[in-house]
């Protein structure tokens, strides 16, 4: 793969993780039917994936790598729920906008659990979120909504970013492809006595979103990235993911007509700064520590 076509893979990959929201919208099944689908059909694809095109072979695995996937794949269950959660309560661009607070949570949990000093340059990271928000907080009202959209948002992106610091504890040692596999089994597994109840209810054309999901969204936006890294240098990728979000609004915008106000607009160009922050930070202690994989 060459410079230019890893680059143009990222962007797919990153527009794929980005119509997440956009294909549970359309779905209409519970965000744990959507879940359970999503895993397994991610397993598919991740597997056709190891198998065909990826390089890396297979660790044999010990019981305390056992643990971590366990724990991971139980973080990464959650963090989809209370994503697809916000999305059914608050659209796209809300549950979007919430979730992308991760890098903020990253910052003090690292903090507080590998006793790390946070450095000036996270202290603004970690304010330009938190200002960004408070501009995005469609009414100061737990009542409301489509501010319970945003909370559940929010928690979205606290799971992910526990996701992503278990991860990193044992980044390196599985290769990302089978990390990624084994993880979406343990969701499916976790979701399947919720989501069994519903599954013969399921329209066909919810299938088809789920499917698209799963393997789109899912698996082939995994490899892709993960490809594309063995190529790409991290400081232009973490500019690249950025953009995800951006990507998922604007097709809801066009979809949903989830026409975003000025103060939303404003507090998104900030948490998308945050997260460009975040991403060029990671890159530049890349030499030192392993980055988290999603």
């Amino acid at each position: 793969m060459t410079p230019r076509s890893a680059l143009g893979a990222l962007h797919i990959g990153a527009l794929m993780f980005g119509l997440t929201g956009v294909f549970g919208k359309l779905a209409a099944a519970s965000p744990a039917i959507i879940v359970f689908g999503r895993a397994a059909f991610a397993v598919l694809a991740l597997a056709v994936f190891a198998r065909f095109a990826s390089n890396a072979p297979w660790k044999t695995l010990q019981m305390r790598d056992w643990r971590r996937l366990l724990v991971s794949g139980v973080l990464l269950a959650a963090h989809w729920v209370t994503f697809f959660m916000a999305v059914k309560v608050a659209g796209v661009a809300v549950a979007t906008l919430g979730f992308t607070a991760f890098p903020a949570f990253t910052v003090i949990l690292e903090g507080l659990i590998f006793r790390e000093r946070i450095r000036a340059n996270e202290v603004l990271l970690v304010a330009l979120v938190t200002v960004g928000l408070v501009l995005v907080t469609p009414d100061f009202n737990l009542a409301s909504e489509a501010t319970g959209g945003l909370l559940w948002g929010i928690v979205s992106g606290l799971l992910f970013s526990l996701l992503s610091l278990n991860n990193r504890a044992s980044s390196g040692r599985i290769p990302a492809v089978q990390a990624a596999l084994c993880q979406n089994v343990v969701v499916a597994v976790c979701l399947l006595p919720v989501a069994a109840p519903g599954l013969a209810d399921v329209r066909a054309m919810d299938w088809l979103w789920i499917g698209l999901l799963g393997v789109f969204c899912t698996g082939l936006a995994h490899s892709l990235c993960v490809a594309s890294l063995a190529v790409i240098k991290a400081r232009t990728a973490s500019v690249v993911f950025a953009m995800e979000p951006v990507y998922g609004i604007t097709v809801a915008w066009l979809l949903f007509a989830e026409t975003p106000t000025l103060r939303m607009l404003l507090g998104g160009a900030l948490i998308i700064v945050a997260i460009v922050l975040s991403g060029l930070m990671g890159s530049a202690s890349q030499a030192k520590q392993p980055a988290a994989t999603a």
